[in-house]
């Protein structure tokens, strides 16, 4: 623009100003941070997480224009799954914008570090499929949402599996199960459900932490080939997942009696394995087998238009990257709810948000209309239930792709029901805390 049109620009204004005239009003916008692991040991399934995460909140500004008007603005911050990292995130990010709208902290280790401070910043941590298991109870954990599943929920569910191959839960009896898992907040989470589940059902069970970042571990297969367990659940990540298939084909475990978790089940950890992962099985909490109409439209309004956060656009389709995308459609979605009865059109405080993660109801018809209804089961959060319903299926590596090899499952709730009350409770009396009253 010229000195001269700028010049009239100016005037024009202080005119509009002079004699009282409305300007236009700021379009309302609401601010979502983005903590992502693009860097470090995690990086094979932080990045494509991150992309999917970033990918449906451009596809939501592109194709709807925002939330019912409201713009959608976001900024990444990088953790390298690091906690301290994830702390000073959270402390730059939580009031930016009026408020951050939640955080997907990517990280139990983030998780359990941010939710005491949470509880006081009244601000909503958004762990679909981890975090702290307890924080189902919403009447304890007012702030924390573990949408959609836990590692207790994911734990049960994988002894399902193994219960229904060996001919019913009875059959468990004497069986050797091992867990390898990351020494970690994240890899130990599924330890009390585990040893539960092995008090009730007769089997033995191994404990085999790796130190991060899990590129070592011949000391650790070894034993498993000493021990001979019937079964290896794998709570790993990033490069530490490659190698544990690698160490279990050198020591001559059979892939297809390892049960990994969810985020050691995506095409990054495998594809590089070919036949050598054949039969690797991974528990996921979506339809793994579908990509749903959302990626048609992803396509149209955002990758088409040269915007896919993703350059090369590899990413998009696959487990993490779809599981990524999840994330923000439940973050927008509680947002959504928010609206409905806060106000469309304005933009959401941190606790009119919360208010919306907490009363979620993604019918079967509302996530076809997302373009979701082929990927995940409908879900409904309360008060006293802040997971939702906690659907799960086992894929399995056939050495080109993943397939679906089980129905949907759900987990004991007569087992994690007790379970999750008893270590709320306790959380509770630790941190002198006063549980709300749900109903139901």
């Amino acid at each position: 623009m010229k000195r001269s049109t700028l010049k009239l620009a100016a005037a024009s204004l202080a005119a509009a100003g002079a004699l009282g005239a409305a300007l236009p009003a700021a379009a309302a916008e609401q601010f979502i941070p983005l903590l992502a692991y693009r860097t470090g040991s995690f990086a094979p399934l932080g990045i494509p997480w991150a992309d999917g995460k970033m990918d449906y909140l451009k596809l939501v500004n592109e194709r709807d224009g925002g939330i019912n008007g409201v713009q959608i603005v976001y900024e990444e911050c990088e953790t390298a799954y690091a906690t301290d990292r994830g702390v000073e995130c959270y402390e730059r990010l939580k009031t930016r914008g009026g408020g951050a709208s939640g955080f997907d902290t990517q990280s139990t280790g983030i998780t359990f570090a941010v939710t005491d401070k949470a509880m006081q910043d009244k601000i909503s941590v958004e762990t679909m499929g981890y975090g702290l298991s307890q924080s189902v109870d919403g009447s304890v954990f007012e702030w924390n949402f573990p949408l959609l599943g836990t590692y207790w929920t994911a734990a049960d569910v994988m002894i399902q599996d193994i219960a229904k191959q060996e001919g019913g839960m009875d059959k468990l009896k004497g069986k050797k199960i091992a867990l390898i898992y990351h020494d970690s907040p994240y890899g130990k989470e599924p330890i009390p459900l585990l040893q539960k589940r092995a008090g009730k059902n007769g089997f033995e069970l191994l404990l085999y932490p790796v130190t991060a970042p899990g590129v070592e571990q011949k000391s650790t297969w070894l034993q498993v080939r000493q021990s001979r367990p019937d079964y290896v659940l794998l709570w790993s990540a990033g490069i530490m997942t490659p190698t544990a298939i690698r160490e279990a084909q050198a020591t001559g475990y059979p892939r297809d009696k390892i049960y990994a978790i969810w985020w050691a089940g995506s095409e990054g950890d495998v594809k590089d394995l070919g036949a050598v992962a054949k039969g690797y099985k991974a528990i996921t909490i979506h339809n793994s087998a579908a990509h749903g109409k959302v990626y048609d439209d992803l396509k149209k309004h955002v990758y088409d238009k040269g915007q896919g956060t993703g350059k090369s656009g590899d990413s998009v389709g696959t487990i993490a990257h779809t599981r990524g995308m999840m994330i923000s459609m439940l973050q927008v979605e509680a947002i959504r709810a928010a609206q409905e009865k806060y106000g469309k059109g304005k933009t959401m405080t941190p606790e009119q948000v919360r208010w919306g993660f907490e009363n979620l109801n993604l019918t079967q018809e509302r996530l076809d209309q997302l373009g979701f209804g082929e990927i995940m089961r409908p879900v409904k959060t309360s008060c006293a239930n802040h997971m939702g319903d906690d659907w799960a299926r086992i894929v399995q590596w056939d050495g080109a792709k993943f397939q679906v090899v089980s129905d949907w499952y759900q987990s004991d709730k007569s087992l994690l029901d007790p379970m999750v009350r008893e270590a709320a409770a306790k959380y509770a009396k630790d941190k002198n805390l006063t549980p709300r009253k749900c109903e139901g």
